[in-house]
């Protein structure tokens, strides 16, 4: 896969001015301390136990953080999907074993971030500072509070329409089973979801 650098540093200065501006030459720090990477279907980028120590921006492809319990069991965290940031957030704040593991669904590229060096920027770079609350705001204040919500609020199929609207092509690259699991449902309900659904259109 040829890596377009020049293209994927910019979808991802791009991001960071989604919430923030961001100086000429607070972006050159950014870009130091970033690794573009092609990585392959069925990859693991974290396990669980293991230290986070990068942030994973994905340009394109599909992620998922999943919890196994006791008997070997996988339930979905989260799955990360093009334009996303992707990582275990406690660990790599806290520096403490992830979790979670972080799994790659289908052939992606990603932006890995030095967490480490990341956060020397932030407390140097008012503009980088300004991003990170703005980020912390939307995404593990406003968007965690909406999902709490919408769990105990909305049905299944509520939450499989909101689901598509956000990307209407997840059914086609990444299994059912593990959307089912990121919403909570067995892949039984969710194809009975389906089908209702297609039976309406």
């Amino acid at each position: 896969m040829t890596l377009n650098q020049d293209k994927y540093s910019n979808d991802l200065k791009l991001k960071f001015e989604s919430y923030a501006p961001v100086s000429v030459t607070s972006w050159q720090l950014i870009e130091n301390i970033i690794d573009i990477t092609a990585i392959k279907k069925g990859e693991l980028l974290l396990r669980n136990g293991q230290i986070a120590k990068e942030i994973h921006f994905v340009v394109k492809g599909a992620l998922r953080a999943f919890i196994t319990d006791a008997e070997g069991n996988s339930y979905n965290k989260n799955i990360f999907l093009d334009g996303d940031f992707a990582g275990s957030t406690v660990s790599l704040i806290q520096q403490t074993p992830s979790e979670f593991s972080i799994e790659v669904l289908e052939d992606s590229v990603l932006i890995n971030i030095n967490y480490k060096k990341y956060r020397e920027l932030i407390f140097q770079n008012d503009d980088l500072k300004n991003f990170y609350i703005a980020y912390l705001e939307r995404n593990w204040v406003i968007e965690k509070e909406q999902r709490e919500i919408s769990i105990v609020m909305e049905n299944a199929t509520e939450r499989y329409l909101d689901l598509l609207k956000k990307h209407p092509d997840i059914s086609e690259r990444i299994a059912l089973h593990h959307i089912a699991s990121h919403l909570g449902i067995t892949p039984t309900q969710l194809s009975r979801i389906r089908k209702t659904f297609e039976k309406d259109l």
